[in-house]
């Protein structure tokens, strides 16, 4: 089949990768453009460009989707499918109708519910048993086309937002060349999506990881995974930023303790008291700081117990 792959992020590089070793013809890689990073502002370019350069893959990142010049190229290549895995930018509708077998999307939940661009986050913060991957047609909404196949995953109890993301990776790259081969059987059977269970994310923005430690343990501990790797679960000690990485539950209860204080120092880090409990703060980062165990932040800083994490002041 001849392919135009639409992605960005690294969740999208084992998708490609997967289309390259199944011996699909790609065609042409869509990625975002390059953006300054870091102090430098030094141009970075998109994971997916690293992998498509890697591979000897053509390559376009266009400003708007709707240049002609751009709109001719797809045409030119009269791709069978075009296939898209978190690539960033909503698609024209001339650009949905062009290819044979229409526009492929590997969606990380289990549509409809998730719809838009941070469902892993959100199955996360949730506290949610399971998710798993769609593929399924695009149309002119987000994420409303019509599913194709899924594949559902249990997640962990330590999963975090960047580790779930990695394994609905791999899971999307298999369904999706399951999906490529029913599609040029014309075996696949196309299934309408319930409007009434449909839920949809919004955005994560760093706001989102202040730690409100009148809430329940559960629902920090959430927080914190959810927001692993970015932008960060964070709180204040002593006026500077701590980034909390890493938490466990515990078991132990101190009802005349303040939520937020600093109740016991363990071999595994910091016990600050919650809301109807407490949890183990294992891994931070503190402001201007590397991320470390608290264990070795330890060794040459000190945690005062009693001391509460706040607001900055």
């Amino acid at each position: 089949m001849k392919i135009v792959f639409m992605g960005t992020p690294v969740f999208a590089v084992s998708i490609l990768e997967k289309i390259v070793t199944a011996g699909h013809n790609v065609q042409l890689v869509v990625t975002k453009e390059d953006k300054p990073q870091g102090r430098g502002h030094k141009l970075e370019f998109t994971p997916v460009k690293y992998i498509a350069i890697e591979r000897d893959l053509n390559i376009l990142q266009p400003k708007d989707l709707r240049d002609i010049q751009f709109i001719n190229t797809l045409k030119l290549i009269n791709p069978d499918v075009i296939v898209v895995a978190a690539y960033g930018k909503i698609l024209p509708s001339e650009i949905i109708k062009m290819p044979k077998y229409g526009c492929i999307n590997v969606h990380p939940s289990l549509l409809p519910k998730y719809r838009g661009a941070t469902p892993i986050h959100h199955a996360i913060l949730n506290g949610d048993k399971y998710t798993g991957v769609t593929t399924m047609y695009m149309d002119e909404g987000v994420d409303t086309g019509d599913i194709l196949l899924t594949s559902q995953i249990d997640i962990d109890e330590n999963e975090t937002t960047g580790s779930l993301s990695d394994k609905l990776a791999t899971l999307g790259a298999d369904l999706l060349i399951d999906t490529l081969k029913q599609l040029e059987a014309e075996t696949i059977t196309r299934i309408k999506q319930n409007e009434l269970d449909a839920i949809y994310t919004k955005m994560i923005d760093k706001s989102m990881g202040f730690v409100n430690w009148h809430k329940k343990s559960n629902e920090i501990i959430n927080l914190i995974k959810g927001l692993t790797p970015w932008p960060s679960a964070y709180t204040y000690y002593k006026e500077q930023m701590m980034k909390i990485l890493e938490v466990e539950k515990s078991n132990e209860i101190y009802e005349k303790k303040k939520n937020g204080e600093i109740v016991k120092i363990n071999d595994k880090g910091f016990i600050v008291k919650t809301g109807d409990g407490s949890i183990v703060v294992t891994k931070i980062q503190m402001q201007n700081s590397r991320a470390m165990k608290v264990v070795d932040y330890m060794r040459g800083h000190k945690i005062e117990i009693g001391e509460i994490l706040d607001i900055e002041e």
